[in-house]
């Protein structure tokens, strides 16, 4: 990295004698995302996630750009050049920062309201998963079980665009969420603008906590906590998921991330209630759990003194899940639904490609190839189980912080399928316990590239009449158009930038930011 990161006496209260020299002009940056931000919101109306039953779809600006050869194209050039214009910005903020001080701070916030306010107006992009969301309210509406059935029991659910296979899934979101879900439908009447904009003011609750809380974990654990917001909430990633695509992941790891303070601030009753809170969003962070109750038990806890505060955490948590399923009566159906994610692969995740190669292997040789893969998945699972428990019982009680986003990563990244939404969840927990700028650094900015390009490409809504003879063949050309462009965005950034081409390379610079903890 070639900003230079003081030691932490000398950012403790981001202070310094000279606060205009902390950020040499951040405009620039700031208005390149700006405009990428812009970009990704005109190319979302031709090619991001509208519902069938959507009005928009019959207004003239709409039809133009989904229906005609050039609006698509417009909008995919603009969808993908804004969105590594974002992934510029950002790297280009960070390079502007000659000190990690209030004014990296107050940069990074003005970075988060400019790249994201545009965002909050987009068409959805890279998932359509807030139209199962209203799928889900409709059906808790109508007055069916969530947990019990799929959307496929409502009435016309082909027309609320959500992805086919939701049709049947059981749900596997909390009670909060479900709480959530029914109130946008009952409020909105199943309008789907109404309603992705409400989803989309929860999920800029879990921006806001993230923000607020990012930066206060940070400085409990010795990392600059300017440095960490810009890591975390500046990150083209995290604006993408969380607002974008309205991912509830922004209010799961929001609440996580403010009961993880609350919990190593000595309030821990507070702590475990908001991580609670999270789970009953996105069960997944039920893993921070038994983390909770080693800091709850103390640095030279006995392992009998451990075993009574992992109970008394476990009790705390589950009592609060339980009252909470007791008022739609709908009790801890979500376990149900935890199985769906584990039975889909991606090739990039490194068990998935396992998985494939294992079953490319044994169809060869006439055997249940598919079958074999999900020994493979199941023994990915276990592994990452081994891992958990392995940082669960064994390490010092001053790493505690670093052993829970170890294990969460282990549960992520030894899954057959990894979304760039999960990827998102790891951010903040890294950041806040120290990303180093060397190696670590520039694996998040290989990481964070190679997810914007993999979003851009990936799901796209095109009209398929705009080649009769082959109805799949102008998704493959939009997807396969908008990864070359992202693409060569990216390697221009890597090898052709003069300015961050720099970030990528290998310096000789000493590492200047606080080890790992």
């Amino acid at each position: 990295m070639t900003a230079r990161v003081p030691a932490a006496e000398d950012v403790a209260i981001g202070a310094s004698p000279d606060t205009a020299a902390e950020v040499d002009n951040a405009r620039s940056p700031l208005i390149a995302g700006f405009i990428g931000s812009v970009f990704m919101v005109i190319g979302s109306l031709g090619v991001g996630w509208l519902a069938p039953a959507s009005e928009l779809r019959r207004m003239p600006l709409f039809i133009w750009m989904r229906t005609e050869t050039a609006g698509v194209v417009l909008s995919i050039v603009l969808l993908a050049i804004g969105g590594m214009l974002l992934v510029r910005a950002w790297l280009r903020l960070g390079q502007r920062v000659r000190v990690w001080g209030l004014e990296a701070r107050k940069a990074t916030l003005q970075a988060v309201v400019a790249w994201g306010l545009p965002m909050m107006f987009t068409v959805p992009l890279f998932s359509r998963d807030v139209y199962a969301y209203i799928g889900q309210g409709r059906l808790m509406v109508e007055g069916f079980n969530p947990y019990e059935r799929g959307i496929s029991a409502l009435s016309n659910y082909f027309q609320l665009g959500a992805d086919k296979m939701w049709t049947e899934a059981p749900v596997p979101y909390g009670q909060l969420f479900l709480w959530i879900e029914q109130f946008v439908v009952w409020s909105t009447n199943v309008h789907p603008e109404a309603g992705i904009m409400l989803f989309r003011l929860a999920a800029l609750v879990g921006v806001v906590l993230c923000i607020i809380y990012v930066p206060k974990l940070a400085e409990l654990h010795g990392v600059n906590p300017h440095r960490a917001l810009w890591l975390t909430a500046a990150n083209p990633l995290f604006l993408t998921n969380f607002i974008a695509s309205v991912h509830n992941d922004a209010l799961m790891i929001g609440l996580a991330l403010a009961g993880l303070y609350y919990c190593a601030t000595r309030r821990v009753v507070l702590g475990i209630v908001l991580v609670t809170l999270s789970i009953s969003v996105k069960p997944i962070t039920i893993v921070f759990l038994p983390f909770i109750g080693l800091l709850w038990a103390g640095k030279n806890a006995g392992w009998p003194r451990k075993f009574v505060f992992w109970g008394l955490t476990a009790g705390i948590s589950l009592a609060l899940l339980y009252a909470m399923s007791l008022v739609n009566g709908f009790g801890f159906g979500w376990i149900n639904g935890l199985s769906a994610p584990g039975s889909i692969w991606i090739w990039y995740a490194p068990v998935g490609l396992l998985g494939l190669i294992v079953a490319s292997i044994g169809n060869a040789f006439s055997l249940d190839g598919w079958g074999l893969s999900k020994w493979v998945y199941d023994a990915g699972k276990l592994l990452a189980v081994g891992i958990v428990a392995w940082q669960i019982f064994k390490g010092a009680h001053d790493r505690l912080m670093r052993r829970l986003t170890l294990a969460f990563a282990a549960v992520v990244f030894l899954a057959p399928m990894i979304q760039s939404w999960y990827v998102v969840w790891l951010i903040p927990l890294f950041a806040v316990t120290g990303i180093r700028d060397d190696w670590q650094v520039k694996a998040l900015y290989f990481i964070v590239s190679f997810f914007m390009v993999y979003a851009i490409s990936d799901q796209l809504e095109v009209f398929p009449y705009l080649q009769t003879e082959d109805l799949g063949l102008a998704l493959a050309l939009a997807r396969n158009g908008a990864a070359i462009i992202a693409l060569l965005f990216a390697l221009y950034l890597i090898f052709l930038d003069p300015r961050t081409k720099l970030l990528f390379s290998k310096s000789e610079e000493p590492v200047t930011s606080r080890p790992v903890i």
